[in-house]
């Protein structure tokens, strides 16, 4: 089954019945798992497309960002992992988008605006690949880009506590407390059409702002702080 085939499977009937019944053992084995307390759930919307915007500090951040809210949302996955077909459909199925890494990044940047304008919430890590440590690192463009282009809120996330669940280079996920906070919704100034440069740092200023103040407040009573590993 090729990307576009499965981009369109992952909207059937049957697709999202598979969501819902693989988000449900998902966010009740991560919760239980991982202790998890979430702040701010009234902040998502309940109804149209948004750009969900986490921290990223471990591979479990996916299923924890799947876990702020019952609504389906959609992940931008490495079009490799859709080699085979049926493999490819339970991805599509759980929400993901292939794209091809190695690119420009414009073939994830319009199927990215193409699922926020089918009214599909997008989860989308501003820092791109995880990073380490309290600081939020310098941001790639893209998640306020999309949200701008696509006239969409951006809702920030801060997750305090996985990068101890599965941190960088660990075998196994290790029961550790994690905390959620998300933020309010940011709206764009404006929308549609051409993106000027100036709007785009701006709103990305804007983001990178909260998202600190976020994953300072989620690092909050989850039991370590990076401090306390410096000095080990």
């Amino acid at each position: 089954m090729s990307a576009p085939d499965t981009f369109l499977a992952g909207q059937s009937f049957a697709a999202r019945a598979f969501y819902r019944f693989g988000r449900t053992i998902t966010t009740v084995l991560t919760r239980s798992y991982t202790r998890m307390s979430i702040y701010g759930r009234e902040n998502i919307p309940s109804t149209g497309a948004f750009v969900l915007a986490p921290v990223h500090r471990s591979y479990v951040d996916t299923p924890i960002a799947a876990c702020v809210t019952s609504r389906r949302l959609r992940f931008l996955g490495k079009d490799s992992m859709w080699k085979y077909g049926w493999f490819g459909w339970v991805l599509s199925a759980l929400g993901a988008i292939p794209v091809t890494r190695g690119t420009a990044d414009r073939e994830a940047l319009r199927r990215s605006v193409s699922v926020l304008e089918a009214g599909d919430p997008l989860v989308l890590f501003p820092e791109g690949e995880r990073k380490s440590g309290p600081i939020v690192q310098p941001m790639f463009d893209g998640a306020v880009y999309v949200a701008l282009k696509a006239g969409v809120p951006i809702i920030p996330v801060g997750i305090g506590g996985s990068e101890m669940v599965m941190p960088k280079g660990a075998k196994f996920v290790f029961p550790r407390k994690v905390r959620v906070v998300v933020g309010a919704p940011l709206y764009p100034e404006s929308s549609g059409g051409r993106v000027s440069r100036g709007e785009l740092s701006r709103q990305s200023e804007r983001l990178h702002v909260e998202l600190q103040r976020l994953f300072d407040l989620a690092m909050i009573d989850v039991g370590w702080t990076y401090a306390s590993l410096d000095d080990q």
